[in-house]
Parts: structure tokens; sequence; C-alpha cells
């Protein structure tokens, strides 16, 4: 992309961030986002906690709004150039923020990255992606500080100590776990973040020390937070239908992707076709939600949010439906209750698998939808509820299953297209 494209994506980012800004004082006053505000940063914020029931609605925007806000002032500083995956961490992390990240405990983590490029004599902007989405493990940071009750003068430097040093080891773990699944988890990160938590929530019951399950998931906002989804994404939708002057050519490149990691949209398709792309799939989250009648909730909108921001690097509707095919399916013959807060989770989030089903078809990937919601309804015990991104923890596993299989099966009939 030129320098313009790239100025041009930062102020579209920026205009994001200032719609969630805008959009808290919608819903709360001063006073309650103040007072909402303060109840977020002093939460364990472990899997599941919803920011609208811990603050309220306006709060929740506004801490997103500032955690953007954060990531684009470290995109500039460090000068790093605008891809589909900086976009895509952006809008992760803005999605979090509804539910798990927050501006007191992001920071050991990006220290702990710090060090370890300073350690390797190397620039802290090849890190700025990673370090954006290492911060699944943040709720580390907060369950130290207020979860397990220690003495506030042990408590705090304990999480900050602790969380540098897990940021410290997303590095060189991801580097070396990305091969694990081949690229066809999306989430990387995520599942780096299940096994750093797995460490350390065993250290911690070894100590006798757990995680109390932790379930706050708000309900009756599907009619505000609809609008507000449907006139964000419309928005998004017009912005790139002015932007893609080969619209048919370029949308047609995407569909043709089979998305796996690494893929860039904005650099294959374009600034418009990309963003048409985001609004689709934001359009199809949004409508599944509603659809099985489930809650508009924080994490609902962390999820919605996730998938959007893959829509630059990897997922469409053509790979991803597939995959919340085969979670639903799961949800409808198992004991799971498809409209449940968890079920929801692991339909949007499950499309981590999308780029399983872009290289081996849609039945790949119903059968992947379908296998990582048996998993990952039964790996969140492992972290503790730490690693926010506990269905990139699945995806890994299943990737890691279902790829060698898959290929066993194919290779002697077609050769694979991965483009």
């Amino acid at each position: 992309m030129t320098l313009d494209h790239q100025r041009t994506l930062l102020r579209l980012l920026g205009l994001f961030a200032l719609s969630f800004f805008i959009t808290a004082f919608v819903f709360n006053s001063p006073v309650e986002l103040f007072e909402g505000y303060q109840r977020i940063l002093r939460s364990p914020s472990i899997l599941i906690t919803d920011y609208f029931v811990i603050g309220n609605i306006g709060s929740a925007f506004l801490n997103s709004s500032i955690m953007m806000s954060i990531g684009i002032l470290l995109v500039l500083i460090t000068k790093v150039k605008v891809t589909g995956s900086v976009v895509a961490a952006l809008f992760t992390v803005a999605g979090f923020a509804l539910f798990g990240k927050n501006s007191f405990n992001i920071w050991p983590i990006f220290i702990g990255v710090f060090l370890y490029a300073k350690l390797q004599r190397e620039p802290f902007s090849k890190y700025v992606v990673l370090v954006l989405f290492a911060t699944a493990f943040s709720p580390l940071v907060s369950q130290i500080a207020y979860g397990f009750k220690f003495d506030p003068l042990i408590a705090l430097p304990l999480s900050y100590l602790l969380g540098i040093f897990a940021g410290f080891m997303f590095p060189p773990l991801a580097a070396h776990f990305v091969k694990f699944h081949q690229g066809y988890n999306l989430y990387n990160i995520g599942f780096t973040s299940g096994i750093i938590g797995m460490v350390f929530m065993a250290l911690f019951r070894s100590f006798g020390l757990n995680n109390d399950p932790t379930f706050h998931v708000a309900e009756g906002n599907n009619l505000p937070i609809g609008i507000f989804l449907g006139l964000y994404f419309t928005g998004m939708l017009l912005i790139g239908l002015r932007m893609s002057p080969q619209l048919k050519t370029d949308l047609r490149k995407i569909s043709q992707s089979s998305g796996k990691l690494g893929t860039d949209f904005f650099q294959e398709a374009g600034i418009g076709a990309t963003l048409i792309n985001m609004a689709l799939l934001g359009f199809m989250a949004t409508g599944y939600i509603l659809v099985v009648q489930a809650e508009l909730s924080g994490p609902a909108l962390g999820g919605i949010f996730t998938v959007v921001g893959f829509g630059a690097v990897g997922k469409q509707l053509k790979t991803t439906i597939p995959v919340i095919l085969g979670v639903y399916i799961a949800t409808t013959i198992n004991i799971w209750d498809t409209h449940a807060p968890s079920s929801v989770l692991a339909a949007l989030f499950g499309t981590t698998l999308a780029p399983i089903a872009g290289v081996y078809g849609p039945v790949a990937g119903v059968i992947a939808g379908f296998f990582h919601m048996v998993v990952v309804m039964n790996v969140g015990v492992l972290h503790g509820g730490m690693n926010l991104y506990n269905n990139g923890f699945s995806g890994g596993f299943v990737a890691a299953v279902l790829v060698p299989i898959l290929d066993a099966i194919r290779k002697p009939f077609i050769p694979l297209d991965t483009k």
C-alpha cells in the first residue's frame, strides 16, 4: 500500500475509536462513565467478565475507545506500516476491551515484549502487532492484583512482575507454535496465550490458588446495541463502496483466497473491497446472534469486532459461514444451548478456523466448526479463564488434528491450492 493509503487507514481507525467514545456518552452520563470505568479497572477480568455488567455500557465503550487509541498511538510512535494485521489487531483490542482488557492490565505485557526486543537487539516495531494480540493474557495481571485477595502491597507489584514475565515469553513461543497448526488457526497468539496460561495456572494451583468461576453477561440490550452496530457497519460499507473503483474484481480476489495466516486483503484487493468484506462479516455475525435469539453483550460484541477485524487478513463469508454452521450443528445435537453466551462466542471466534474451509472446502469447514465447539468447551479450565482468546487456544488443537487428516484424504485425489 502507498503512504496515502496507510494514512487513510489510520484516519478510518481513528474514526472507529472516536465513534466508540461518542457512543459512551450516548448511553451514560459523565459521572456514570467515570464510576463505571473505575470498576472496570479494578475487575479481575477473567473469562467471562462483561464490562457492560461490571461498569456500564457507556464505560465499556469508553474503555474500548481508550484501548484502541493506545494501540493507534503505539503504531504511530513506532512508525509501523499499517497492514491488514495491524487493523485486525486494533479491532481485536477494541473488541476485547469490552470484556477483559483495560488500561491497567495491558502495560506489563507491553513491557515484557519490549524487554524481549531489547534483549534480542531488535526494534520494538517488529513486535507491535504481536504485543497488541498478546494482551489476550492481560487478565493474569488483574487476577493477581484483585482476584486472589492478596495484600495490595504485595498484589500490585507481583501482578506487574508476573505480567512482564508473561509478556517476555510471547515472542519466542508464538514463533514456535505457529508450526503446530501450520497457519490454519488465525488466532495463533490465542494458542500461545493458552499454553502460557496453562503453565501459570498449574503454578498457582500448586500453591492452592484457583480462579473462581466467573460469568457476568449483560442482557436486554439488543435493540440499542443492534442499532449502533447497524449504523456502524452501514457506514463501513458505504465508505468501502466509495473507495473501490474495481469492486467486482477486488471482491473476487477476496473470495478466491484461502485466508491462511499471513493473508492481507488490503494488499491483495485494496482498501475499498476489504472494508466491504469487513462490513459484510459484521452484518453476518450480528445477524447470527439475533437469529439464534442470543444477547448482544460485551463478549458478543468482542466476537463481532474480532471477526470484522480479521476480515482484513483472512476471513470472508465463504469461509466463515461453514465454520459457524458446524458450531451451530454441534449445539443442536449436543448438550449446549445454541443461544448460550459460550455457544455464541464459539460460533464467532471459531471462525479462527476459516482457512480450513478456504483450503479444503465448506464441508471441512463444517467439520472444523463442529469439533471446535466440542474442544473449546473443555479447554478453558486449563488456563483458568486468564487467556481471553480461549477459542484461539482450542482452534490450535483442532487445526493440528484435522489438517493432517484432511491432507491424507485429499492429496491422492486433488492437488492442494493453498493460495
